[in-house]
């Protein structure tokens, strides 16, 4: 069974904000992400998050892009498998 990437990378968020001590709606304020748009990836509503949205969340959490997007579950995960079904 293949997981979808919105399922690799909310766990990833959900991490960092715990790790941090920071809730979703303070990550949104940090990001300066629209709360709604956090809420969409938290719900499950938003399955592909912009390159750009990804990248304010990573700058929140003081990391690089690479950094935010650098864990195994993303590294094993194929986005052409993803891309078949």
């Amino acid at each position: 069974m293949n997981a979808d990437y919105s399922n690799i990378i909310l766990p990833r968020i959900l991490f960092l904000c715990d790790k941090r001590g920071i809730t979703i709606n303070k990550l949104a304020e940090m990001s300066g992400v629209r709360q709604s748009t956090i809420h969409n990836l938290v719900c499950g509503a938003s399955k592909n998050p912009k390159i750009g949205t990804l990248h304010k969340i990573a700058t929140a959490f003081s990391m690089t892009l690479a950094e935010f997007l650098d864990f195994p579950e993303l590294n094993n995960f194929s986005l052409d498998d993803e891309l078949e079904e």
